[in-house]
């Protein structure tokens, strides 16, 4: 599945598509289009109660509606051993399966203090054995 960036990765505006590959049912891949740069992906509600609004200039930029069937992903830091590993939850990855359009979507973390830029993914793994 090839996305069309409406909304650029931070420090890599000059990518304009990705292609999509599911790794498996929580992991994906996000590879450019335009060059060999390459993101590992998670769906962060396998870890945890996620929400967010997605703020209107980003609803009419992906034309996000009703109808529209999102994905939301977070970029991660993969380390050796997994638990290791860190999650962005600052800044999630919109998808609009829709109309195949993708954003990442800084959000303000006045509002949302609870999510930060680098989650151990540890944290999760522990709170959901307890």
């Amino acid at each position: 599945m090839v996305f069309q960036v409406k909304s650029p990765i931070l420090g890599f505006e000059h990518i304009k598509s990705y292609e999509l590959k599911e790794l498996d049912q929580f992991f994906v891949k996000l590879q450019s289009k335009d060059d060999e740069t390459s993101f590992t992906a998670i769906n962060p509600y396998a870890l945890r109660n996620y929400e967010f609004d997605i703020p209107t200039y980003y609803q009419e930029l992906m034309d996000i509606n009703d109808k529209s069937e999102l994905r939301i992903y977070n970029i991660m830091v993969v380390s050796t051993p997994i638990e290791t590993s860190t999650v962005n939850f600052i800044a999630p990855i919109v998808c609009n399966m829709t109309n195949m359009t993708l954003s990442q979507i800084v959000l303000d973390a006045w509002t949302y203090p609870m999510y930060k830029q680098a989650e151990k993914i540890s944290d999760f793994i522990e709170n959901q054995k307890q």
